[in-house]
């Protein structure tokens, strides 16, 4: 899903929704290239190797990182970003990045996003607002350019019935990751985010939704919640050779 970037930030494009993936994302410059392709071989046209590697790309990059596979992941996101960049289209390799950094904030990394940092200068409004989004610092005023399915989470609105309401799963994490960035995420946000994840299998995210259900548990001294949630990262946690 480009994370609107690219295919679906998320979940969310080289991102579906600003959750689409380059592959969505670039399908203007597909379709311009089809249309060349059809005049001039009067056939279906094929399309390009890019757009379709970068779209099984992304697909793998994601599943590996939110599963918790750290070594695919990196592996198949070079692979990804270097698909998207032999088009020298500043638009989607801006989204490429924010993929990467919204699956980081559906799993609770709140790292920077320097990848895309890099390219704020060449990246189209959109990619800003959603840039802008994942950091939990969007304006009222950037929330048209954004999916749907965000608007109503800027500025830390909408709680857990916004969450709810997003279909796409990887879109709902994004959503929940941004409340939470934001200190907007109430227990219920924490709980959809929670079932999001385990329903996926996403490892990565489990372990982090539910360490921050802990934490929260540990706060309000409900040792025994806490225990339990800490049992249920246990089971999660990767095994050991």
């Amino acid at each position: 899903m480009m994370v609107p970037p690219p295919k679906r930030p998320a979940g969310a494009s080289p991102s579906r929704g600003r959750h689409q993936r380059p592959g969505k994302a670039g399908s203007a410059v597909a379709a311009g290239l089809a249309l060349l392709l059809l005049v001039a071989c009067g056939s279906k046209p094929r399309q390009p190797d890019w757009l379709v590697n970068a779209d099984s790309g992304q697909d793998r990059f994601e599943r590996a990182f939110l599963s918790g596979n750290e070594r695919v992941a990196a592996s198949e996101f070079t692979r990804f970003r270097g698909e998207v960049a032999s088009t020298a289209q500043p638009a989607l390799v801006a989204r490429a990045e924010l993929t990467r950094c919204a699956v980081q904030v559906a799993s609770l990394d709140f790292s920077p996003c320097t990848g895309f940092e890099a390219l704020r200068a060449d990246a189209p409004d959109a990619e800003r607002a959603y840039a802008d989004f994942l950091a939990g610092t969007a304006t009222p005023e950037q929330a048209k350019l954004l999916p749907e399915a965000y608007r109503g989470i800027v500025g830390g609105q909408g709680g857990a019935a916004a969450v709810k309401g997003i279909k796409d799963p990887l879109q709902r994490l994004v959503a929940a990751g941004v409340l939470l960035r934001m200190q907007k995420a109430d227990p219920e946000v924490l709980q959809v985010a929670v079932d999001t994840a385990s329903e996926q299998g996403w490892r990565r995210s489990v372990l982090a939704w539910l360490g921050a259900q802990a934490m929260l548990a540990e706060k309000a001294g409900a040792t025994e919640e806490a225990a339990k949630l800490r049992r249920r990262m246990q089971l999660a946690a990767p095994s050991k050779p």
